[in-house]
């Protein structure tokens, strides 16, 4: 998943001008006394050596204290961040740090401690100090890639390599604030994965990230944290900051302040520039992508779709006894029988099972290709389903995968750079142990009556077989990252939330819809300044958004934009096709084209409970209508004859 788009940095060399070549001495001068010593460098050197589960290093302190406070104070003052969300991350963003060339002399002003900095940063001196310190090879000076990223409570960054184009050399410096040091239990830790040597389908070597991060690195104001960019191997995240807890509210606002950018492989006409190699850099990476694809067998969970012809026609003991193929294929466009509803009605609700509801639901669903429904268990059945999520949900989980598959009937989602929840297929459970969940998994879901249901309330024509699961996702963990189906047909999709705790709506969604538009009225263009975020908040007594919602967007064609961006201050067309939020007793209905993308936002430690659903992925024959227009087009012919 890429987390930044390149065209930001088209322009770069444009304003040669007002990049400044420094000489070693001024760079020296812009660090940390010290640093540059062979002594320094040497420890620095054996450390990323020695380092896991990938090369990393930390240095700190890495910039002079005084710059990098005026460099912090500038910021505050003088940089606007535009809120952005997508599938894999919640930040603030500011623009491209390599366009300052662009900016005029007035604006270039205001900044000159942050020129500064970057000046320093891809000095000669210090890319060549990096570059042997990580054994990466030369490093760029001309082609500038850095921005500034900030991470205020639920913010996150999710799972990911950092493999794009000509990137070389990853790294963060935080800008934290010096005078209260930031604690690791506010969260914003750097977090680095180790990964799995398998072997695919061609005998070659993949590697598969671990569900489960290894090394977590907080930040600390002037530290700077850095890795080589390795295609499949470089994963990472931005753990969550947190929501402070009741004891702490009112306190200074938790902000994670960090410029991140890449150092990037030379360029033409720079030492150590070698034509070809960004293009074999992008043919390595391309085959790293195909190698996953690959590994795409060790993913879990794995689709185990059932064949519904395969199952009983119908719950009818005796009657429907040994009813085959045709039968069933018979029966699919049929009323519901007396013996069909008395099945149902022991899970769903009655007022889903006239002849009138299920005609409006299939004419709104011939319509909207979607449809959302409210209070779909029977009250009796659901009371049983909430008592046992309750309980569940308050029961402490191992911490690791391995422990929780070792020591419950979950499994853990991966790998984490596709997504990550708890989950139980229907071939899982046991009997013995059946529980209302699993009684809707194993028993009623996948039941001739439901399936007939289903085609009446979507006017199917046929309902081929079914691919389900029960997924639990965790506070401050779990997450599925936008994917894309690419059958040749359209397939129903159903999601069942089960999620018995609130605040997953925010109530003042339309509030802030107003709140931005008077903004823009009053001259405000919907950026916030850092000041503004690094304050009193004027909303403290808001409910915090803890994601948990389920989004299908249409697919984006630009490969080099990020993939689902739904969040943004100037974003006309947010691409959403249809979207729920985590609740109660709730169902939600979706007919899936091709090339349409989906996924469930990463639930915050903040929610007031896990996300529970079951889902599932229906194969679907729809009528083509064509049938009824023919005889009206015959008849019309017979007629004319007549005359």
């Amino acid at each position: 998943m890429k987390r930044k788009t390149e065209e930001a940095h088209q322009s770069n060399g444009r304003h040669e001008a007002k990049k400044r070549a420094l000489s070693d001495d001024v760079a020296i001068s812009r660090f940390r006394e010290g640093l540059f010593d062979t002594a320094e460098l040497e420890k620095y050197t054996k450390s990323y050596a020695a380092s896991g589960p990938y090369k990393h290093g930390v240095i700190s302190p890495l910039i002079a204290p005084d710059l990098l406070r005026s460099v912090r104070n500038e910021i505050e003052q003088n940089l606007s961040f535009t809120e952005k969300e997508t599938d894999i991350y919640k930040i603030f963003q500011s623009g491209d740090l390599a366009n300052l060339d662009g900016l005029d002399d007035e604006s270039l002003s205001l900044l000159p401690s942050l020129l500064q900095l970057r000046d320093a940063l891809y000095s000669a001196k210090f890319r060549a100090y990096l570059s042997s310190l990580t054994g990466s090879g030369p490093l760029s000076g001309k082609k500038t890639d850095m921005a500034i990223n900030v991470y205020t409570e639920g913010c996150h960054l999710l799972c990911h390599d950092d493999v794009i184009g000509s990137r070389r050399v990853s790294y963060i410096l935080y800008l934290t604030d010096p005078d209260t040091p930031w604690q690791a239990e506010w969260g914003g830790a750097l977090r680095l994965y180790p990964t799995t040597t398998v072997k695919g389908d061609n005998g070659e070597d993949i590697k598969i990230p671990s569900p489960d991060f290894t090394l977590s690195i907080p930040p600390a104001f002037n530290q700077l944290s850095f890795f080589t960019v390795q295609p499949g191997e470089s994963f990472h995240d931005v753990e969550e900051v947190y929501h402070p807890s009741e004891e702490d509210k009112g306190k200074q606002k938790r902000v994670r302040m960090a410029i991140s950018g890449w150092f990037h492989i030379p360029q033409e006409g720079e030492e150590g520039y070698e034509p070809g190699l960004e293009e074999k850099l992008a043919e390595r990476s391309s085959l790293s992508q195909l190698q996953g694809r690959s590994g795409d067998a060790y993913d879990q969970p794995q689709p185990q779709p059932v064949d519904w012809d395969a199952e009983p026609a119908t719950s009818d003991k005796g009657k429907g006894k040994g009813k085959g193929k045709q039968a069933a294929q018979a029966e699919e466009g049929e009323e519901l029988t007396e013996a069909d509803l008395d099945f149902l009605l022991k899970f769903l609700a009655p007022s889903y099972l006239t002849p009138d509801i299920a005609d409006e639901l299939s004419e709104a669903f011939l319509n909207d290709s979607s449809l959302s429904l409210e209070k779909v268990l029977s009250e009796k059945f659901a009371t049983r389903v909430r008592e046992y999520i309750e309980k569940h949900d308050k029961e402490e989980l191992p911490s690791s995968s391995d422990a929780i598959e070792s020591s419950t009937n979950w499994k853990v989602a991966r790998p984490p750079h596709k997504h990550r929840y708890l989950f139980q297929q229907p071939q899982d459970c046991k009997d013995s142990e059946a529980n209302p969940i699993e009684e809707l998994l194993t028993k009623y879901l996948p039941s001739q009556p439901f399936r007939k249901w289903l085609a009446l309330v979507t006017g199917a024509e046929r309902l081929t077989d079914y691919n389900m699961l029960v997924r639990r996702f965790r506070r401050g963990q779990d997450y599925t990252l936008a994917n894309s189906y690419e059958g040749d047909e359209p397939r129903l999709e159903f999601t069942l939330g089960l999620t018995p705790s609130s605040g997953w709506e925010k109530a003042d969604d339309d509030e802030d819809e107003e709140d931005e538009e008077e903004g823009k009225e009053n001259g405000n263009n919907g950026d916030t300044k850092m000041k503004d975020t690094n304050g009193s908040d004027s909303k403290k007594d808001e409910e915090p958004s803890v994601g948990g919602y389920e989004i299908y967007m249409a697919g984006d064609d630009d490969e080099a934009g990020d993939a689902a961006i739904y969040k943004a201050a100037h974003g006309d067309d947010d691409g959403i096709l249809f979207s729920m939020a985590a609740g109660w007793n709730r169902m939600s209905i979706v007919l899936r084209d091709s090339g349409t993308l989906k996924f469930v936002k990463y639930v915050s430690a903040a929610a007031q409970g896990d996300r529970w659903d079951i889902t599932g992925e229906v194969g679907v024959v729809f009528g083509d209508g064509d049938d009824d227009d023919e005889e009206e087009e015959e008849e019309g012919e017979g007629d004319e004859d007549e005359e």
